[in-house]
């Protein structure tokens, strides 16, 4: 592990300034589980770690705010599960948010963190831009609105700027019945990261997002507004050909050692198929309460 300077900021205002004075030569720690390993395997070398744990503005948990739940930057995984508003509207995230490692991993964690790293396997990456969210950053310029699926560029890169850092991430109430599922694959069951990882997502009113990771540089989302997928009575080669041309724009590495590309993209399509079937069944048992 290479030598840094620990930094404890205190406020958003004193953590702006830093950035935009360091933003480069700085990692940001507020969980600490991908960072830590990262530092200690030498593949991040920052000349200076800060800490956002103790900025009093980060801890508001979860909160609704008219018609959005907002999720503040030091709420854990363990928090999140144990959250009524992401039971009531969002279970998909639920789903994502307990496979992530361990009780251990999860209770320090963070859902920010885990969108900040970037990952193509990050589980909760799928359910959340099936579920619409934005990234609410500030830095130099103000707060900033990123949706984000404008957020994710590749692996372990965003369109954050240097000075920039994610103070929230917030959903929009669903305004219509939705079942999703998030559902995924790995080599052995645990603390794994995945091989594939996918949310399936159906309205009411016919819509399907399908969103997928691990096979490519950053998850993938698709919308059907065709109404076959949400249709049980549709034919199934009707089904098939449109979840092929879902599945058109994945590209697994052929160097990762968790999967074959030909596994990945073989398993795509039966976890596509589990998670529209387990988002019908929730959504036919109420998807939430409007």
């Amino acid at each position: 592990m290479s030598d840094f300077e620990y930094v404890r900021a205190k406020t958003i205002e004193e953590t702006v300034k830093f950035l935009a004075a360091h933003g480069a030569d700085t990692r940001i720690l507020a969980g600490g589980t991908d960072l830590l390993i990262q530092l200690r395997n030498n593949e991040s070398r920052p000349s200076f770690i800060l800490d956002l744990k103790h900025i009093p503005e980060l801890q508001t948990g979860v909160q609704l705010k008219g018609d959005v739940v907002s999720i503040s930057a030091t709420v854990t995984m363990s928090e999140l599960i144990m959250n009524p508003l992401i039971n009531r509207y969002f279970p998909a995230l639920i789903d994502a948010a307990s496979a992530v490692g361990s009780v251990q991993i999860r209770n320090r964690a963070t859902l920010v963190g885990n969108i900040c790293n970037a990952s193509p396997a990050a589980d909760s990456a799928p359910p959340l831009l099936v579920y619409g969210a934005d990234v609410i950053a500030v830095g130099t310029n103000g707060t900033r609105r990123i949706p984000l699926n404008d957020f994710f560029v590749r692996s372990g890169v965003t369109s954050l700027q240097d000075s920039e850092f994610v103070t929230s991430i917030e959903l929009p109430v669903p305004s219509v019945r939705m079942g999703a599922a998030h559902v995924r694959r790995t080599r052995r069951k645990g603390h794994d990261l995945a091989s594939v990882t996918l949310c399936c997502g159906v309205e009411e009113t016919g819509t399907t997002k399908i969103c997928y990771g691990s096979v490519g540089p950053r998850p993938i989302l698709a919308i059907d507004t065709s109404g076959i997928l949400a249709d049980q009575k549709a034919p199934e080669e009707a089904k098939t050909a449109l979840f092929e041309s879902i599945f058109a724009q994945a590209s697994p590495s052929k160097t990762s050692m968790r999967a074959s590309p030909a596994y990945r993209l073989a398993m795509l399509r039966v976890l596509g198929k589990q998670a529209l079937k387990l988002a019908l069944s929730r959504l036919n048992e109420g998807g939430r309460e409007i």
